[in-house]
């Protein structure tokens, strides 16, 4: 255990040496890099991947994976801006019902972790691979999000809305705020929780995990809806944030959670890591997301980029592991 502990500290200290010469390098090239108002920027992008990679984080130390969080994200946003704009009409029973905002976003949150417990379902009681299962989500999800917005965005959703997007809450934006609460909220869950215990035991040993008393579908279905309501989160701060709901909202975020994720020291094949870690993954994704942004840097090498950078962390994922 104290070796354990020991390998984390170190992926940690290498997370953080990372971030300190990815900041150095985009200083360098960039003025507008070092500026309060950057920092800003790049800390309210952050929130809502730290958001998405904190669910994440919790599937992949079960030993498993989850693709489609980002259309959960687009169609839960989209899902809550038709309700708070629209509401639901009834032609056959000529009724009409009307959502507050509370109401429109607790729908979306609510809908986000039934399809993470959908993931859960398939996956426990029909033995289908992660990867398959959660694949087929990301294409369902993405269906479903262009039926309801019928390909159009659905816009000017209020102020009150966008004040989750783009408030701000004793001089710190609200998604820094939102997100903040999440990282605590999982800390405790990870660190202080039998659940935590639990979601480790599978991840290091799912058999041993079983034969101990573990209820492993169980903890299995808390996890991955707790990731699609996670996903969701992020999705109505998106949605807040350009206060408009896009049909194509979320496309590759899936992949900056990995990355955070594994380049925050979390193994794929499950039982070791941490959400600090991923915390950590996710601010230098967001950094190298900016820094090739203020470097005017095409997009279509910015994905070159982030690709290599998933392959390099996991080819030290792999090395770390046979390390072990």
């Amino acid at each position: 255990m104290n070796l354990i502990i020991q390998k984390e500290k170190l992926y940690k200290l290498q997370s953080l040496i990372a971030l300190f010469v990815l900041c150095i390098i985009i200083s360098i090239l960039s003025d507008k890099f070092l500026t309060i108002a950057n920092g800003w920027n790049v800390l309210r992008q952050i929130s809502v991947n730290i958001c998405i990679s904190v669910g994440m984080t919790l599937v992949v130390l079960t030993a498993g994976i989850d693709l489609s969080v980002g259309s959960v994200l687009a169609l839960c946003g989209a899902i809550t801006a038709g309700l708070l704009k629209n509401g639901i009409e009834l032609p056959a029973q000529n009724l009409f019902i009307g959502f507050t905002l509370l109401g429109a976003i607790i729908v979306g949150l609510v809908f986000g972790g039934a399809l993470g417990f959908f993931n859960g379902w398939v996956i426990t009681r029909f033995k289908v691979p992660p990867f398959v299962a959660t694949l087929a989500m990301l294409t369902m999800a993405r269906g479903l999000t262009m039926l309801w917005t019928k390909g159009f965005p659905i816009s000017n959703l209020g102020t009150n809305f966008d004040y989750i997007g783009t408030g701000w809450f004793i001089g710190v934006p609200v998604p820094v705020w939102i997100s903040i609460f999440v990282i605590i909220i999982a800390l405790v869950l990870t660190t202080k929780t039998p659940l935590g215990r639990y979601i480790y035991a599978i991840g290091g040993n799912e058999n041993a995990a079983r034969l101990s008393g573990i209820k492993i579908h169980k903890i299995k279905l808390i996890v991955y809806t707790l990731a699609g309501g996670l996903a969701a989160l992020g999705g109505l701060m998106v949605t807040a944030r350009l206060d408009s709901a896009q049909p194509n909202a979320g496309t590759g975020y899936e992949l900056d959670a990995i990355a955070a994720v594994v380049i925050g020291g979390t193994s794929l094949s499950g039982g070791r890591g941490s959400i600090l870690g991923t915390v950590l993954g996710a601010i230098i994704i967001g950094v190298l997301n900016n820094g090739l942004v203020l470097l005017n840097v095409s997009p279509f090498w910015q994905q070159v980029v982030k690709g290599m950078v998933i392959l390099l962390a996991v080819i030290i994922d792999r090395a770390n592991a046979k390390n072990d």
